[in-house]
């Protein structure tokens, strides 16, 4: 698994995690055509904690312009919320619109400084973006936050790998795997450089 994907698998299970908080109060929304002039309030008669649980329902279906629709209304009902932002930055990011995405999860990262999965993203699309000094302050910041999460680790080991610092790249994968002895992307990886050394 990639870095992205495994961040990706980590914010889904998370989306997954409030969607099942909240299921029993999804409703559908109702359609209000009548009205072209909208103010934010009348865009459909959810609160935004209600959008947000049908924007994630949206994500989980993999329909990502539904669920960018529904956390931008969200955003509008309720601004400057740092997980609305978040999620608005991670459907961007699916859909390869780095630069728009990046703008939301610095937005989200002001208003929530000590977010793992924030850092996490901006890590991983400033690794994309071949700003390895970047995403190394992040994940540097991620690990300050909680240093026992192993995938902040196998994240690091493989800017590493693309950063040629191969050594301590195997020291990350090392440590992921020595906090989930399981993590076989990162026993993978490590094989693989130190089977190089071979």
């Amino acid at each position: 698994m990639t870095l992205f994907q495994l961040l990706m698998l980590g914010a889904s299970a998370f989306f997954a995690y409030k969607i099942y908080e909240h299921i029993q109060t999804l409703q559908d929304p109702q359609e209000n055509q009548d009205n072209d002039s909208r103010s934010a309030d009348a865009f459909s008669t959810f609160d935004a904690s209600s959008l947000i649980e049908k924007a994630d329902e949206a994500m989980q279906k993999g329909d990502l312009q539904k669920a960018l629709a529904i956390y931008s209304e969200a955003n509008i009902k309720s601004p400057k919320d740092a997980e609305t932002l978040f999620k608005m930055g991670y459907v961007l990011a699916q859909q390869e619109r780095d630069d728009e995405a990046m703008e939301y999860y610095k937005e989200a990262l002001e208003l929530d400084p000590d977010n793992t999965y924030i850092h996490q993203a901006m890590a991983s699309l400033y690794r994309k973006m071949g700003e390895y000094a970047s995403a190394r302050n992040h994940l540097n910041a991620s690990l300050d936050i909680d240093d026992k999460n192993p995938i902040t680790y196998y994240n690091y080991g493989n800017l590493l790998v693309d950063m040629d610092h191969l050594d301590e790249a195997k020291a990350m994968y090392k440590k992921a795997i020595e906090l989930d002895d399981d993590f076989k992307e990162a026993k993978e990886e490590l094989a693989k450089l130190e089977g190089e050394k071979e």
